[in-house]
């Protein structure tokens, strides 16, 4: 499956931060590409279409999806009630790999992912290597029981000191354990985002 590996600090400089993509700051400010100061002097704006292209760049490129798998998202939120924005992060923040990197389990989405792919990460005391997988109310998230997977998850806990635990999750650092107490609210998503701008953009697919 093909996903984005080329420069992040150059996409975070394009679409802002995300802080599921990388931590990293960069030093230049204008925007990459040979027009990134020109368009600065001139004032150019970009085109409604344009302004909608880049909140779903934004979405994809801080969760690390492909664009067959956001589109799947997109309308797993539209077949579901209530307000179709909110439902699409909140099925994103329910995703096995996004709730370790919440836990501060890795410093990227891309690193968590890496953790459930080598079969680090326990559902329910269960190893689950899928990083896609949705995460249920009342799941148990924990580290396999073996000593180098919780050192691994340990250092990156101390590494990344994670402040602000999303409101939606429990977390008991002496167990190594997390309980997904419900749906996230959308002032626990740190992404900067109008997920409806999203929802726009493919509405006229």
């Amino acid at each position: 499956m093909s996903r984005y590996r080329g420069p992040k600090l150059k996409i975070s400089r394009r679409l802002g931060t995300l802080p599921g993509l990388t931590t990293k700051k960069s030093n230049k400010i204008n925007r990459p590409g040979k027009d990134g100061n020109a368009n600065a002097d001139t004032g150019k704006k970009l085109t409604e279409y344009g302004v909608r292209l880049e909140e779903k760049q934004k979405l994809k490129f801080n969760y690390g999806l492909t664009e067959n798998q956001l589109y799947r998202y997109v309308k797993e939120a539209r077949r579901r009630q209530g307000v179709t924005g909110l439902i699409l992060l909140q099925l994103l923040e329910m995703r096995l790999d996004t709730i370790c990197f919440s836990l501060g389990f890795a410093k990227s989405i891309a690193q968590a992912r890496q953790l459930v792919n080598h079969g680090h990460i326990t559902v329910n005391k269960k190893v689950v290597n899928i990083p896609s997988f949705q995460c249920r109310l009342n799941d148990m998230i924990g580290i396999k029981e073996k000593m180098s997977s919780k050192t691994l998850v340990e250092n990156n806990i101390n590494n990344n000191q994670v402040t602000d635990l999303p409101a939606h999750l429990k977390f008991d650092k002496s167990k190594l354990e997390a309980m997904v107490l419900d749906y996230c609210d959308r002032d626990d998503v740190s992404l900067q985002l109008d997920e409806l701008l999203v929802i726009e953009y493919y509405s006229r697919r």
